[in-house]
């Protein structure tokens, strides 16, 4: 005997969300950086652009969780199925 599927749980598919992830943060970074200045002799080390990516990364993480847990319905979904319990599993 396997194990029967009872149902389908509607889960956002979390592989999908990493790109929606990265490209909120580039625009969030974008905009903040527009007027800056290129500097091109110093690539190496920028804490102040270190400091705004990780800002970015921080307020897109923000917004994505605040989203998912209000409207996950706008996102992909995927089936999950569950499974009901075979008789060695039931309690006696």
């Amino acid at each position: 005997m396997g194990l029967e599927v009872g149902g389908y749980h509607e889960r956002p598919d979390w592989p999908k969300l990493g790109p929606s992830l990265l490209i909120a943060t580039c625009l969030i970074l974008a905009i903040r950086t527009a007027k800056w200045l290129p500097h091109w002799s110093d690539m190496t080390s920028n804490p102040e652009l270190d400091k705004e990516i990780g800002y970015a990364a921080y307020q897109a993480d923000r917004v994505l969780s605040h989203l998912m847990a209000r409207f996950a319905s706008l996102f992909p979904q995927k089936k999950v199925p569950w499974y009901m319990p075979d008789d060695d599993e039931i309690p006696k």
